[in-house]
């Protein structure tokens, strides 16, 4: 039996994985008070995945281990990519009601929205890469949770852009 600090660490990455299962399940929620859909939201959700992908991506890349504060670095971005995915979402819908067939709102939504969600993932980047290089003992760190947020929204934002309208496309086709 292992205690003291392994028992410690253990329990605390417990806890985190609780509170990544709770905020999907919270996000997805009011996601569909949002939409009063629940098509819309489960397209959204898909942006997770996505997003744990790229993160671990970046923390392969980086030669970087798995860490509370990593774990940390996913919850952040679990809340920031699914905002690139309503704006998409919630566009096209409003573009449909508004009379647009299907594809022809993808295609505008694609060139209205792509601006708005690169510049979002831009700014939340661009501020994860001082903390990515920072020099004192508190970006050492949070180097993990930089790495996780920055490889994730990069990953998911490029990703978003083509699975999102494809998932729409596939859950829309219907009437």
């Amino acid at each position: 039996q292992f205690s003291g600090e392994n028992e410690a660490i253990m329990d605390a990455m417990g806890q985190l994985l609780l509170m990544l299962g709770l905020g999907v399940l919270l996000v997805y929620l009011v996601m569909v008070a949002q939409f009063q859909s629940l098509r819309s939201p489960l397209i959204v959700m898909f942006t997770i995945p996505l997003a744990f992908t790229g993160g671990m991506l970046g923390l392969m890349a980086a030669g970087e281990q798995l860490s509370l504060i990593s774990l940390m670095g996913f919850l952040v971005l679990m809340g920031v990519v699914v905002n690139n995915g309503i704006v998409f979402v919630d566009y096209a819908n409003q573009l449909r009601i508004g009379g647009l067939e299907r594809t022809d709102a993808l295609v505008a939504t694609g060139r209205t929205r792509m601006r708005p969600i690169l510049m979002t993932t831009l700014t939340t980047v661009l501020a994860m890469v001082t903390m990515l290089f920072g020099t004192d003992m508190a970006s050492e760190m949070s180097t993990g949770m930089a790495i996780v947020i920055i490889g994730g929204l990069s990953y998911a934002t490029l990703m978003t852009l083509f699975v999102v309208p494809v998932l729409y496309d596939l859950f829309y086709r219907r009437p």
